[in-house]
């Protein structure tokens, strides 16, 4: 479990597959200024909010398996070395939660449509890949962006916006974002299972 508090950033080093694995899979290294321990190893770690599976400490970098499912759902099937990555470790029992409790579970990814700068707040304008989602969303709602938790602003038929503040954007990958991105989105976990039950 997460919380969507953003203070440390990846970079990606390299990206293998590994016979070791299930074929499709693939290793991911990266850099970062980030301190883990060997007692870390196999354990979660948010990377650009996918729930990763820390399995390899070396002395400047960091390996973690990235299954097929995860592959397949998040844009890390459009991952290239030199990427940044919001990373976030998980929450230790008593922590204080400041942002919202973040699964690490990628519902869909979206796609930037457009960014509008006001008073260096970034409004951001994201399409859903999996429009059945979209019932999910309540606007003021929490969600997690790349792992990052904000608040949804608005909500439209065919989209629905953010708000990035400029903290925010100086200790995330957000920064980065241009239009047609595809970022990893999770949904408030109160709100997928309050839709579920009331089905």
């Amino acid at each position: 479990m997460f919380n969507g508090i953003i203070y440390n950033l990846g970079k990606v080093k390299s990206i293998k597959r590994s016979s070791r694995y299930v074929s499709g899979s693939l290793v991911l290294e990266l850099t970062a200024n980030i301190k883990f321990s060997t007692n870390d190893i196999g354990e979660s770690v948010s990377c650009d909010g996918v729930c990763l599976t820390l399995i390899r400490i070396n002395k400047k970098s960091f390996l973690f398996y990235l299954s097929k499912e995860t592959i397949k759902r998040s844009n890390f099937k459009n991952i290239q070395v030199g990427k940044l990555i919001n990373i976030e470790k998980s929450l230790h029992h008593g922590q204080k939660v400041s942002g919202h409790y973040v699964q690490g579970h990628v519902d869909t990814t979206a796609k930037v449509k457009k960014i509008i700068i006001i008073d260096k707040t970034w409004v951001i304008r994201l399409n859903l890949k999996d429009k059945k989602l979209y019932k999910s969303l309540v606007e003021k709602a929490s969600i997690s962006i790349n792992g990052v938790s904000l608040t949804i602003s608005k909500v439209a038929k065919n989209y629905f916006d953010i708000n990035v503040i400029p903290h925010t954007l100086k200790l995330t990958n957000l920064k980065n974002l241009k239009t047609n991105d595809i970022v990893n989105v999770e949904i408030d976990i109160f709100s997928k299972y309050i839709q579920r039950l009331s089905k």
